[in-house]
């Protein structure tokens, strides 16, 4: 395809130069365009600050009249669009790669694609001048941090020696990636992105190691494009989309050896995914069991390891967090697997914990597995899950055993105030005993001062126990004060109890006693009141 440029156009801005008028400078450039190491066909070539345009032969050639204001030529093949700065080129003459394989010529190069594919023994053998300075030159560059300077030297290496040693490119990855970090001009950045996938895609076609170097790839496409704070909403599920297809891919080609940290980076694209509405929930269950297969057999071999056991926590909390954890998904992904499951109390507890986060203890798994958790190891966990079980089949001399059980066997104070808050609940919806349960609530705030749920539940006992407290109205009311003192100290030790203390509040507010009628008792606002009996609890007096 010929120029969009005319013989009579360019002939007519000659004849207009030679007369006098001032013109701006052209320059025309010519090319082959290469894709994997091949002349590439149907490329469109476009330069900045100019109409021109030209799209590749048949052999990847391209000619572009340029103006002295265009700073780069842009390479679009089908949704592939890359760019290449020519400012600081003054060649007429520019050959450009989509992934950076500009076929060398001469001695030592392949047949097939103009490269030299020896290795590093084999050029130091062979005493190859061109290879053994550039990447010395390079390498000492390298070893002092000095990045800038080894690009060079490093490149001649890449591009004609891409056989020679592995170093070439994670040496060349933690250039650009200090590049990257360092650079804040959006447009280069991505250019410097593009550079370091370019990289990998290399690294893979030369060194193999696919699935390794796809999960590298990968991480790093969406830590950089996703930095992007400008990106639109179509920009951002095209990012996600194809970072989270080079982690899939590497996981489906490393399986169990998958690195940790791609398998954390694998659930966050599958999270914002699910999100957008690109997954359904079976999907977004079916990766988080990958993943947490693989860091729990990475944890059997290294039960200590941090790295593990953090990322064990981050894909935990991604899943359960993602919206698509519900009962329904939950139980589809455990429910095959419990035969296996049930045969360890570990992955039992896990399966329990994550079915009761997401307030599924009413569903036949939770059952089947709270009792086989108990057979298996009678611990106060097993036995609090089993107390749930009964309070749900109604059997409450059995659920109060459990409870009780679990209070005994629990060490840890966090969890024994749950317990405790558990069976004071317990106590004070299906027996009315509200000493009882008072006890209880106090013994979970013992064991945790910040737990609002305590809180809240000694102001419903006092509410609630308000008509059989005292003989006058002004003693039944007195409980409404002492009720909306707890339930002010609940949504301040709790904040995700505010919401419900302060409607609480407002309720029972509507039954304080009128000024009139504390008038007429012989009470003042604010005056300490004292409530007997087995409360034996001070108050402050109110109006509403």
């Amino acid at each position: 395809m010929k120029p969009l440029f005319s013989k009579t156009i360019l002939l007519t801005i000659a004849l207009v130069a030679m007369t006098g008028f001032s013109v701006i400078a052209q320059r025309v450039i010519k090319g082959t365009v290469y894709r994997e190491g091949e002349p590439a066909a149907g490329v469109t070539v476009e330069a900045h600050k100019s109409s021109d345009s030209y799209m590749t032969s048949f052999d990847g050639k391209y000619e572009i009249e340029v103006s002295e204001k265009t700073k780069y030529l842009e390479f679009t093949f089908i949704d592939d669009r890359r760019k290449l700065d020519i400012e600081t080129n003054p060649s007429n003459v520019i050959d450009f790669s989509f992934d950076g394989e500009i076929p060398a010529k001469g001695a030592g190069a392949d047949a097939a694609g103009g490269l030299d594919l020896r290795t590093m023994e084999e050029l130091v053998k062979a005493k190859d001048r061109d290879f053994m300075a550039n990447l010395s030159m390079y390498d000492q560059f390298y070893k002092q941090d000095d990045y800038k300077s080894a690009m060079a030297p490093w490149e001649k290496v890449y591009y004609k020696y891409p056989k020679s040693t592995l170093n070439l490119y994670i040496h060349g990855a933690n250039m650009y990636d200090a590049f990257i970090n360092k650079e804040n001009d959006w447009s280069k950045k991505d250019a410097l992105i593009d550079s370091l996938m370019s990289v990998y895609n290399r690294r893979i076609k030369y060194f193999n190691q696919e699935g390794y170097v796809l999960g590298r790839k990968g991480t790093d496409y969406l830590k950089y494009k996703l930095d992007n704070e400008n990106l639109t909403d179509d920009e951002l599920k095209s990012i996600l989309k194809e970072g989270y297809g080079y982690l899939e891919e590497a996981i489906k080609l490393e399986q169990e050896q998958t690195e940790a940290a791609v398998l954390v980076v694998f659930m966050q694209a599958t999270k914002r995914l699910f999100l957008m509405g690109e997954f359904p929930k079976d999907k977004v269950a079916s990766n988080y069991q990958t993943s947490s297969e693989i860091i729990n057999n990475y944890l059997k071999e290294e039960p200590n390891s941090e790295k593990y056991t953090t990322s064990k926590e981050l894909v935990d909390r991604l899943f359960q967090t993602s919206g698509a954890a519900d009962c329904e998904a939950l139980i589809a992904l455990y429910e095959p697997q419990f035969e296996t499951i049930s045969q360890d109390s570990e992955e039992l507890k896990k399966m329990l914990r994550i079915l009761e986060r997401q307030d599924c203890t009413d569903s036949q798994l939770f059952a089947q597995g709270s009792d086989k958790l108990y057979q298996l190891d009678p611990s106060a966990e097993a036995a609090f899950n089993m107390a749930r079980l009964f309070v749900k089949r109604d059997q409450f001399e059995r659920a109060k055993e459990y409870y009780n059980n679990a209070i005994e066997a629990e060490t840890d104070k966090e969890l024994l105030s749950k317990y405790y808050y558990e069976l004071g609940s317990f106590v004070f919806a299906k027996e009315n005993n509200f000493q009882r349960s008072r006890d209880l609530a106090r013994k979970a705030i013992q064991n945790n001062p910040s737990s609002g749920r305590a809180y809240i539940l000694l102001g419903d006992i006092y509410a609630y126990y308000s008509k059989n407290y005292g003989e006058s109205d002004l003693e039944h009311q007195s409980l409404y004060w002492l009720a909306t003192d707890y339930y002010q100290k609940a949504k301040r030790v709790d904040p995700e109890v505010f919401g419900t203390a302060n409607e609480k509040i407002n309720l029972y507010k509507q039954y304080f006693p009128d000024k009139e009628s504390l008038f007429f008792e012989g009470y003042q606002e604010g005056q300490t009141f004292k409530i007997g009996s087995w409360i034996n609890e001070t108050t402050k007096v109110r109006a509403k």
